[in-house]
């Protein structure tokens, strides 16, 4: 695990994304415009909510190990609502699927992110 996420900011690590994010878009501004269109119609609410996409794209980003989207998704879930015990619960099933290293993944970055976020117990 990238040890700035087990003793900085999570915060700061989502602001590291987008400020890399924002560079990419002006070297590739027509693969970025795209991108983000397509992400954003992705995510708008339709048969599932926006919580329960954000909580899928969690499940998938600590099977995939990218730490990043653990923060960005576990943060999008938060403000949509999600509890601890719902992060938790995809934590539980992203382990089932990528055994010991996503239960390690999810319990770190996943429980560090509720913990500076904030998130409702139940």
């Amino acid at each position: 695990m990238n040890e700035q996420h087990m003793s900085g900011s999570m915060q700061q690590s989502l602001t590291d994304y987008k400020t890399a994010m924002g560079e990419f878009q002006k070297k590739m501004p027509v693969f970025g415009k795209k991108f983000n269109e397509f992400t954003e119609q992705c995510f708008q609410s339709d048969s599932l909510t926006q919580k329960e996409k954000q909580m899928i794209a969690l499940g998938i980003s600590i099977h995939a190990q990218d730490e990043y989207c653990m923060i960005y998704h576990t943060k999008g879930a938060l403000d949509q609502g999600a509890t601890e015990e719902n992060l938790l619960e995809v934590v539980s099933v992203a382990a089932a699927f990528g055994g010991g290293a996503a239960l390690s993944q999810g319990i770190t970055v996943v429980q560090q992110c509720i913990d500076e976020f904030g998130g409702q117990t139940h």
